[in-house]
Parts: structure tokens; sequence; C-alpha cells
């Protein structure tokens, strides 16, 4: 018996099958691929166990379309991922007006810093946005360190008193 006449005489065989194996309504897409690849066989081989031969190409044919699922799954997770800012989709970029109360908030800090005078403002600047150190500023500017710290302790003291009045100096 051909390779196609064994699939015809095991068509119903074949579906419960791979219904069984997790096909579900794939099951006949699945049936009619194997159809097309036993009909692009050149030639029709003997094959010594024909419903065994083709119980494994159904099979194969399953596991390769669950496999294209899977990676297609994984690569719309990754591009939902990738477009809208992470895998909960919640956009990491802050909002406008989130950008606009930190923009205020810079700028009442700003001012509060220039109110405490310019070696305040300049040591805060260098130890807390450039990241040098307290006795490094000490010696840039020929001061002691205990100096530098009492710099940095009024402008801590200023910024956290204007963060906490708030409204008063345009903090949030």
């Amino acid at each position: 018996m051909s390779l196609s006449d064994e699939f015809v005489s095991m068509r119903d065989t074949l579906a419960r099958y791979l219904r069984s194996r997790g096909a579900g309504d794939q099951a006949e897409d699945l049936l009619q691929e194997l159809w097309m690849k036993i009909a692009a066989l050149s030639t029709e081989s003997e094959v010594s166990d024909p419903s065994s031969y083709l119980f494994r190409m159904a099979h194969n044919l399953m596991l390769d379309r669950r496999r294209t699922e899977v990676r297609r799954s994984a690569r719309e997770r990754d591009y939902v991922a990738q477009g809208e800012g992470g895998p909960d989709g919640v956009d990491p970029a802050p909002t406008p007006e989130r950008m606009l109360d930190a923009r205020t908030s810079l700028e009442a800090i700003q001012r509060v810093l220039r109110g405490l005078g310019e070696r305040t403002d300049y040591i805060f600047r260098r130890h807390r946005i450039d990241g040098i150190g307290q006795r490094e500023i000490a010696a840039e500017l020929g001061i002691t360190l205990s100096a530098v710290e009492k710099h940095l302790q009024k402008a801590y003291k200023a910024v956290h008193a204007a963060q906490r009045e708030g409204g008063e100096h345009g903090l949030a």
C-alpha cells in the first residue's frame, strides 16, 4: 500500500491522534499540511511501516507548529515590552506633568541655593552634582574640611525646609 493510500485510510485516526496530543482546532490544518508533504514526495518510496511513518510525520508537524507559536509569542512579548516601556506595558518615561513638576522643583531648589550665597551654592553643586569629595573641595577652595561641612549642612537644611514648605518655594 502506498503512503498516500495509507493516509486516506488513516485520516480519521490521525485526526484523533493530533487532537489527543493537543492540536485541537489545528488538527485539520495539520492533516492538510501532512497531505501536501506526502503529495510533494517525488516518488512513492517504499516505507516498511507506513502507518508509523504517518504518525511520526503528524507528530513532527504538530511539534514544529507549537515551536513556531512559542517563538512568535515570545517575539510579541518582547516587542510589546520594548514598544510600551516594560513587561507590564507601563511606559517608564515620566509624564509631561511629572516633568513639569520636576523642572519646577529644580528651579525652586536653584533659587534657594543661590539665596544662600555663591560659596555655599558652589560647594553644594561640586559635592552633589559633580561628585567631588569634601576634602577635595576644601583643598580647592583653601578652606577647612569643617567649613565645607558647614556649608553643606546649611544647603541641606535650606533645601529640606523649602521642600517642607512646598508651595511657597514652588517645590512639590
